[in-house]
């Protein structure tokens, strides 16, 4: 027999035929919206590349034998933490120069990439060249992202626990605004976006955020002791002020309004207050996301040198650039880039 509940729905549906059929075609439309927008607009960031491993990559070939050979972290030193929350697990050329370049300016930090793609339990990574040059550092640890197990003991445990938070159309980019606040409030370190090129060693930037451009701050670097009250307060307000349709509502804007509570400011600037830092744009968003394309004009060495002169990292701003052809070699910015400071993965794509 039919449930009742079933009954009363079906007698309700057609007392009310009008409104019963512009309420399924309204559920349709939007499930088709959501699905199409899933598939076309998932996050840059987790595309690979198509080529996978033909051989064994030679530590020799690609890595400096003084790096090789650097010995074990220091347990002193911070984790440089960073997060893949899509289901990809063949890495891109920036993830593998983001990975790179920081493990060769933190020799002494072991740099942990989460990805959300790996089983759990397997001991061995997908054949694929980025894993293999990336094992060539000793510093280097990429580990299965375990979500359910982040997120337990803090604010966002029922959060991500709702069963119909993945139908959100921002939820992969949403995901690792919170993975990287919890990662913080835990363990403390340093965390990054995949789209970053690192030039020098970030440890001494602790408690500290960047400046993205005029009254907008970036998450796409923190640096931050563990258990820290701001990190704490932003775990708090991306619960109780959660808007997961808006881009960049749990990201820049909420580190931006938890600022500027913070500080009792009413316009962003570089400041430290309460033992928080937020850095001036050229420390580690040199390039405003909107001159991107200048990452892929050419530069001279005079140029780049002033560019970078008082930067520790430059972000790529993967999610407008991924579409950009880069020539390779070339004088272009990112090139240069690419070349300096992660030349194991400059040659394999010179190789490719």
């Amino acid at each position: 027999r039919m449930p009742s509940c079933l009954l009363k729905l079906t007698k309700v549906v057609m007392s009310h035929k009008p409104w019963a059929l512009f309420f399924l075609i309204f559920m349709f439309i939007s499930f088709a919206y959501i699905k199409l927008y899933w598939d076309i607009w998932e996050d840059p960031k987790s595309t690979g590349h198509p080529y996978g491993l033909s051989a064994e990559i030679s530590c020799a070939h690609y890595v400096p034998s003084s790096l090789h050979i650097a010995g074990e972290p220091s347990p002193s030193a911070g984790n440089v933490f960073f997060v893949e929350t899509s289901e990809q697990t063949t890495p891109s050329y920036l993830f593998s120069c983001s990975v790179e370049s920081a493990a060769r300016t933190h020799p002494g930090s072991r740099v942990v990439v989460l990805m959300k793609g790996l089983a759990k339990g397997n001991t061995s990574l997908p054949q694929h060249w980025a894993f293999s040059l990336l094992s060539c550092f000793p510093n280097v640890e990429i580990q299965p992202l375990d979500l359910t197990e982040l997120f337990s003991g803090t604010p966002l445990q029922r959060w991500y626990l709702w069963p119909l938070r993945h139908w959100e159309p921002h939820f992969l980019a949403v995901l690792s605004d919170a993975c990287r606040i919890v990662l913080m409030w835990k363990f403390g370190g340093i965390y990054l976006d995949t789209d970053f090129i690192v030039l020098k060693n970030l440890q001494n930037l602790t408690n500290a955020l960047g400046i993205q451009d005029t009254d907008v701050l970036n998450g796409a670097f923190l640096s931050f002791t563990p258990k820290h009250k701001f990190i704490e307060l932003c775990m708090q307000d991306f619960v109780q002020n959660y808007n997961g349709w808006v881009w960049g509502h749990q990201g820049p804007e909420l580190v931006t309004r938890v600022f500027k509570k913070w500080c009792s400011l009413r316009t962003i600037k570089s400041i430290s207050c309460k033992g928080v830092s937020a850095l001036a744009p050229e420390a580690v968003y040199p390039i405003p996301w909107q001159n991107w394309k200048k990452l892929f004009e050419a530069v001279s060495a005079v140029e780049l040198h002033k560019l970078l002169k008082n930067t520790y990292a430059v972000h790529i701003w993967n999610k407008l650039s991924h579409g950009t052809k880069l020539e390779i070699p070339s004088q272009a910015l990112l090139a240069q880039l690419y070349s300096q400071f992660c030349p194991a993965t400059y040659a394999k794509m010179k190789q490719d």
